[in-house]
């Protein structure tokens, strides 16, 4: 095949790129040695990086492992797998793979392979523009998008297996314990590459992913979309980070029934959306499988002077959730909003040990049924739904009083930093709850997966350093 060798930004710019040899990968997915050679899709200059050209008609389909002596550039779409045998791809702890920005680069990994990038706090594996650093931004390429085989919803057959954003390959299925591999102390920067208005690509997206997959010690940092997103699927995770994202931090939608604990959102002054954007389905809010996760130790932080900072919990759609020990803090628009009474009703979210403090602290969205962008019927049955004078319910009633020991902490603008220690610190902060400060009292979620914790919020109060040191960043450009 013919693999177009694109020029970067300023000849990339890249300080310590090695040449690699067509031989030089001899290592197996325990990082033992073996005998191989890198796929043809994989071409390796003298002296210089190696460019990774896999589209989804000529995909990756051996074994290989990408080395931390080398810099790894992908070249457009980047597909391992061919949707139907396995293929595994491994990658060092370490390692950098930059996505080239004028290609829009992305990474997906089709269902049935996997991806193996199970990094240390001391050697994480990052995922990063080609641009020179100083000159990087938000969607300068398009992330990683992991496609497996647990159910979704929204198909008419079962089971459904839809095509994923940015033509990035079906996935879906009837494996809810499917595994796609592991992600461990992984930073994902500068992703979210808007490859149509339509077609925006995420930090990572786990589209249809099971609960076989390992997910944890995840940053996602300056991310022009999602930082991460859940389209359906059982993935669970624990420790996430997302920084400067420009739209939702965490998104789930189609049918999400995932488990998470350690999340923090840390919104930046100039971007940003929602904190927790949750959806069921929605062309159907009533769609089966509902979306339904649990989700326990979360700390989500606004910018309270931002117009970009809009609500902290976002629940709408008929989304189910179980969200425990959680501390909002900081949005412009909202702490919490839910929407549409299929949400209510049927979704049955369940707040516990959940503490807000904003400047208004609730919101229910009314939707103009004069647009006429809006179907009439949809947009009457949403009208209904969300805080018209005829609604039974409002959210603060469904936060104070539907289920018991919520907090909301009065917000003080001349002295946000009420609740955390420095959480509004975008270059060194600390999200640990102020000595002396009340707050909730922790739950014990009855779930094995989860840890028991004494505290409420993503980091432990008495600990002497967050999760967070030693493998994340904090460069905006």
């Amino acid at each position: 095949m013919n693999i177009k060798k694109l020029i970067l930004t300023s000849a990339i710019g890249l300080a310590g790129l090695t040449g690699c040899d067509d031989h030089d990968h001899d290592h197996d997915n325990n990082n033992n040695m073996m005998t191989g050679v890198l796929p043809s899709q994989i071409v390796c200059e003298s002296n210089g990086p190696c460019r990774i050209a896999a589209p989804k008609n000529n995909p990756i389909t051996q074994d290989v492992t990408l080395t931390a002596d080398k810099a790894w550039i992908l070249e457009g779409g980047v597909f391992i797998g061919d949707d139907v045998a396995e293929t595994v791809l491994t990658i060092e702890p370490g390692t950098t793979i930059y996505g080239d920005a004028a290609s829009k680069a992305f990474l997906v990994i089709t269902r049935n392979s996997k991806i193996i990038a199970d990094g240390t706090k001391a050697a994480p594996i990052v995922m990063t523009s080609s641009k020179n650093v100083g000159e990087r931004a938000a969607g300068d390429w398009g992330g990683l998008i992991i496609n497996g085989k647990a159910s979704v919803n929204g198909c008419t057959n079962a089971p459904c297996e839809p095509e994923g954003e940015g033509g990035t390959g079906q996935y879906g299925g009837s494996d809810d314990t499917d595994n796609s591999g592991t992600l461990r102390y992984v930073r994902v920067e500068f992703a979210g590459n808007p490859i149509t208005p339509d077609n925006e690509l995420n930090g990572i997206a786990f589209q249809g992913v099971g609960s076989g997959t390992t997910i944890e010690y995840i940053q996602v940092h300056m991310g022009k979309d999602d930082g991460v997103e859940f389209f359906g699927g059982t993935a669970q995770f624990k420790y996430i980070l997302t920084t400067g994202i420009s739209d939702d931090n965490l998104d789930w939608t189609d049918g999400w029934r995932g488990k998470g604990q350690y999340l923090i959102v840390q919104q930046y002054d100039g971007f940003g959306d929602n904190g927790i954007e949750a959806d069921n389905n929605g062309d159907d809010n009533a769609a089966s499988p509902r979306s339904n996760p649990i989700l326990s130790n979360v700390t989500l932080v606004g910018v309270p002077t931002s117009k970009r900072s809009d609500n902290g919990l976002l629940l709408r759609e008929g989304t189910g959730a179980q969200i425990w020990n959680t501390i909002v803090v900081g949005f412009e628009d909202s702490c919490v909003d839910i929407d549409h009474t299929e949400t209510v009703n049927n979704g049955k979210p369940v707040f516990k040990s959940v503490a807000i403090s904003c400047n208004k602290p609730f919101t229910q969205e009314k939707w103009d049924c004069e647009d006429d962008d809006k179907d009439d019927d949809k947009c009457k049955n949403m009208e209904v739904a969300t805080g018209d004078a005829k609604e039974a319910w409002t959210v603060e009633d469904f936060f104070n009083t539907m289920d018991g020991g919520n907090l909301n902490i009065a917000w003080d603008s001349m002295s946000p930093d009420n609740v955390l220690m420095k959480a509004f610190d975008t270059a060194a902060p600390n999200f640990m709850p102020k000595a002396g400060v009340t707050l909730p009292t922790a739950a014990a979620v009855n779930d094995s997966f989860f840890d028991t914790t004494n505290y409420v919020g993503a980091v432990d109060p008495n600990a002497t350093t967050s999760w967070t040191d030693g493998w994340t960043t904090s460069e905006m450009n």
